[in-house]
């Protein structure tokens, strides 16, 4: 990770204070949220909005979103998340979003590859916890290797150790190496071998591990998605806004065109200006890429 701004060991125990106190009262002590990730948000009465965003010039595109809006005195929470990016990032994007979403820090943009600031470090490593505590990542070493270090483990078992990890905690390779620092179990030699891997290569030695291990979680950890759409939840509350007549037709149309989708989809069948809709999701993702969004990641 780049900009890296370093936390205080009362932060820390702060952040896994927080992280255990949420797994606990979602009901995940001990064990994987992973593709629960989104069953938290619709437990929490988040709405997930997931565009793709590519990057724009040498600037990288965000990675998650938090967005807030008042409806009839009501404050609702949506999680925005790019879905140009791999899905095992979008995993971590939604947990980063969720420390802002309980510490109730504001809407903003992030960037999670980036600790550019102290709230974006904290929340950084609060998705680290939410989804693999470092409890269970220590109990694990210590069940694999017989001891709670892996200064003396070979670079290949700590390939196929990484990709067993990222199969069972849906962490990406690079946040669980970061894992492995944070809690002082490898030497800076293995720290630097490690991230010169690159992890994403279909043929590299990574990838053949992963896919050996389980092909079809790591091939879905490990792919761009490129997914539009929401949460069915909130699908229907757009159609039932427009059956209740409080937007129009043209707001449905251009509302539900941004999840790829169409009135018709859903029985209604009424001529849909495309060009509005294009211009829409145009206006959203210049909005996405501005540099004069709050600062982030």
């Amino acid at each position: 990770m780049k900009h890296i701004t370093p936390l205080d060991e009362l932060s820390v125990l702060e952040i896994q204070g927080l992280a255990e106190e949420k797994r606990r009262a979602l009901g995940f002590v001990g064990s994987p949220i992973a593709a629960n990730i989104l069953a938290v948000l619709e437990k929490l009465n988040i709405t997930l909005l997931q565009l793709p965003v590519e990057p724009g010039g040498e600037s990288p595109a965000f990675s998650g979103a938090l967005l807030y809006s008042k409806v009839d005195g009501e404050d609702l929470a949506f999680v925005g998340v790019n879905t140009a990016d791999y899905f095992d990032k979008q995993i971590f994007a939604i947990a980063h979003e969720l420390y802002h979403v309980f510490t109730k820090t504001g809407s903003h943009l992030s960037r999670v590859d980036e600790d550019r600031t102290l709230a974006e470090a904290l929340a950084n490593r609060f998705a680290a916890e939410f989804l693999l505590p470092e409890t269970e990542l220590r109990k694990t070493i210590i069940n694999e290797f017989k001891t709670p270090s892996l200064r003396s483990i070979p670079h290949k078992n700590l390939l196929r150790f990484i990709a067993r990890l990222q199969c069972i905690w849906w962490l990406p390779y690079r946040a669980i190496v970061k894992r492995f620092e944070e809690i002082d179990a490898i030497r800076d030699g293995q720290v630097q071998e490690l991230y010169r891997v690159d992890e994403r290569d279909p043929l590299g030695e990574y990838a053949r591990m992963g896919m050996a291990i389980d092909d079809v979680t790591f091939t879905m950890l490990n792919k761009i998605t490129r997914t539009t759409g929401t949460s069915q939840s909130s699908i229907e509350l757009i159609i039932r806004n427009y059956e209740d007549n409080l937007i129009d037709e043209d707001k449905f149309a251009d509302i539900l065109g941004l999840f790829g989708k169409s009135p018709g989809d859903f029985g209604y069948d009424f001529g849909v200006d495309r060009e509005d809709i294009e211009e829409l999701s145009a206006l959203f993702s210049g909005e996405a890429g501005n540099e004069d969004q709050p600062d982030c990641e």
